[in-house]
């Protein structure tokens, strides 16, 4: 190819590059793209009208267009293909000349997170809502850099096994026969920031906000999920949470059956032995005949099979009467075992807690599938940024799960050679069929100055706070 033809062809790709900006809309217009579409199992324009469904929930907590508008560009841009879902990429992906709009609906729009968090609620709720739900709670963590973003501390998290400098949130998730998503939230706040006011209004932490430990956040969030009557017969969580005392009595006094995981040095009284003993000694004298080999749900890799074991226990005289059991759970492979405390107000079959304790997994797939959207890149500082920047992830959430359940149910899958849709495809071709945009050449040079010019600016301030003098006290 010569120098002149390559110009040539390079103008022509410019030219067709320049072509008006496209509002996120739906790149499978034609009747030919349709039937394409059709042909894969794949109804784009029913994905596209269930996201303007679930957008439905929460519109009318903006008062004003303006926010309204660019709330659901940022629910797009978090199920969008930017690298992260900063304010800057969003705003790039959405059109915008700077990230200004997108940090204003973070920090300085007019909203109320907390009564957007309830609407995620009840758009989940009525989308795929069941009496036999399954309430689940865990806490994950994200590591961060600094000091000043509310809540980081050096602390342990799971994410990282071990104690990091890490912003650490406890959440609520709701399973369903439908599907499971994040429902509510909560950042948990160490002493080490409710004891400093001044460290907790440049966070714009509320004056009225006290410590509160993670357990007294869990049971926080299922209140409010009970007091909302959300349809659910259980609860779990894991050993964290399992082994608090008022936890167990907060869901019997709501009649709410619970399979909770406890240490193996938890105590319990189980007949003939009087007294309190630890689980992994009951555990110890069971007799082969005591075990059953059931399944704890579909995992990615098949049915997970375990071997299982219960034992009737005796509750403390102020718990609520009911079927009160130690559900032990052994790995196949290598004979590992975990334990469970459970309750239900009726007598229930081995296979039901069973079937609750692997539903306690499910949450571990909501962080997952939470954190390709940007459930762990919330790049703000503030306390009410946090909270909003996380609400709005968990609605694009909820929309991806109730999606894959309307696919689930409308679309059986009769070509055994693939699996269904599952929600990490969906989210894939949500990106590349929907929130998929061209803007002109220009849009994208301008993002490149502006990236390029803040950051000039960056380096200029620290380069300045390098240099300036360290002032010593005076001596005496």
């Amino acid at each position: 190819m010569t120098g002149d033809e390559f110009s040539l062809g390079w103008s022509a790709c410019l030219r067709a590059c320049r072509r008006p900006p496209v509002d996120h809309a739906l790149f499978v217009r034609t009747s030919e793209d349709r039937a394409a579409a059709a042909g894969h199992s794949v109804d784009a324009e029913g994905w596209l009208a269930e996201f303007d469904t679930g957008f439905a929930w929460i519109a009318g907590r903006f008062s004003r267009v303006e926010p309204r508008r660019q709330a659901r560009l940022f629910l797009l841009g978090l199920l969008s293909d930017v690298d992260t879902r900063s304010c800057w990429q969003l705003a790039e992906q959405a059109g915008d000349a700077s990230p200004h709009a997108m940090q204003r609906l973070l920090g300085e729009a007019v909203w109320d997170a907390d009564t957007v968090r309830d609407d995620v609620r009840g758009y989940v709720i009525d989308a795929f809502g069941d009496p036999a739900g399954v309430l689940i709670l865990d806490d994950t963590g994200d590591l961060k850099k600094g000091v000043h973003t509310v809540g980081v501390q050096r602390q342990y998290t799971g994410t990282a096994g071990r104690v990091e400098n890490a912003q650490v949130a406890v959440y609520l998730a709701y399973a369903a026969p439908g599907g499971y998503t994040l429902i509510d939230r909560a950042v948990y706040l160490p002493k080490a920031w409710t004891d400093d006011p001044d460290r907790c209004a440049a966070a714009g932490i509320p004056a009225d906000i006290e410590f509160a430990t993670k357990l007294v956040l869990a049971r926080r969030m299922l209140t409010r999920a009970l007091e909302a009557n959300v349809p659910a017969a259980w609860a779990t969580a894991d050993e964290a949470y399992g082994g608090d005392r008022q936890l167990r009595r907060d869901l019997q006094a709501r009649g709410i059956g619970y399979v909770l995981a406890v240490a193996k040095s938890h105590r319990v009284t189980a007949r003939p032995v009087d007294g309190p003993v630890r689980a992994d000694r009951l555990a110890a004298d069971l007799p082969s005949r005591a075990w059953n080999r059931l399944s704890a749900g579909a995992g990615s890799k098949g049915a997970r099979d375990y071997d299982w074991a219960w034992i009737s226990i005796t509750p403390p005289a102020d718990e609520t009467p009911g079927q009160h059991a130690l559900l032990i759970r052994r790995r196949i492979s290598d004979g590992e075992l975990a334990f469970y405390r459970c309750w239900s107000p009726q007598p229930v079959p081995l296979r039901v807690l069973v079937r609750v304790a692997g539903t306690r997994w499910s949450i571990e797939t909501c962080f997952q599938t939470g954190k390709t959207i940007g459930l762990d890149e919330p790049q703000v500082r503030r306390w009410h940024a946090w909270h909003r920047h996380v609400t709005l992830v968990m609605l694009a959430q909820a929309i991806l799960t109730v999606i894959a359940a309307r696919e689930h149910d409308d679309r059986p899958a009769a070509d055994q050679t693939v699996i269904p849709l599952t929600l990490p495809e969906i989210r894939h071709l949500f990106a590349k069929l929907i929130t998929n945009t061209v803007h002109p050449i220009s849009h994208w040079l301008t993002w490149s100055h502006w990236r390029r010019q803040h950051q000039a600016r960056a380096r200029t301030s620290h380069y300045r706070r390098r240099t300036q003098p360290i002032h010593q006290p005076a001596s005496t």
